[in-house]
């Protein structure tokens, strides 16, 4: 009988405990939101993306100067997605978890003002609290540029 209460009371302790919210990131939560994150970009769901950033969440394209904060990441990507027809596709070739950060190799599809392009892309996203703490991209602009048709 003391053994019974003794489990029960484990039991209780352990489901009534609070459970720290970086306990919760595990690698299968972390490459779940960035999925999420990626179909977002392919629906053209701006608000959604900007969403899935922590309130003071950081977009840095490495070639230019980072944007810091939800809602001021929202309006850069719903600026740049005006011209964007259906939504722009991250097509993951890798993509895999390294000292807690998803790491992914991707090629960017999209159709930019009637123009089809691809640009191939590095990005490093930070994923705490089921939010995108930091995202770090790595490409190489006058390439984005010239697949967009945008003279730089």
């Amino acid at each position: 009988m003391k053994l019974k209460m003794a489990l029960v009371a484990m039991m209780l302790a352990l489901t009534l405990s609070p459970v720290t919210a970086a306990a919760q990131d595990t690698d299968a939560k972390k490459l779940a939101v960035v999925h999420e994150m990626m179909d977002a970009w392919k629906n053209s769901d701006w608000r959604k993306v900007g969403d899935l950033f922590a309130e003071d969440g950081v977009l840095w394209s490495m070639m230019g100067e980072p944007v810091h904060g939800r809602e001021a990441i929202y309006k850069r990507i719903a600026a740049l997605g005006e011209g964007v027809e259906g939504g722009v596709t991250l097509d993951a070739t890798h993509m895999g978890i390294i000292d807690g950060l998803v790491f992914m190799e991707r090629t960017d599809r999209f159709i930019y003002k009637g123009k089809a392009g691809s640009v191939p892309v590095v990005g490093i996203l930070d994923v705490r609290n089921g939010k995108v703490q930091e995202w770090r991209e790595y490409y190489d602009r006058a390439s984005l540029m010239s697949a967009m048709g945008v003279k730089p």
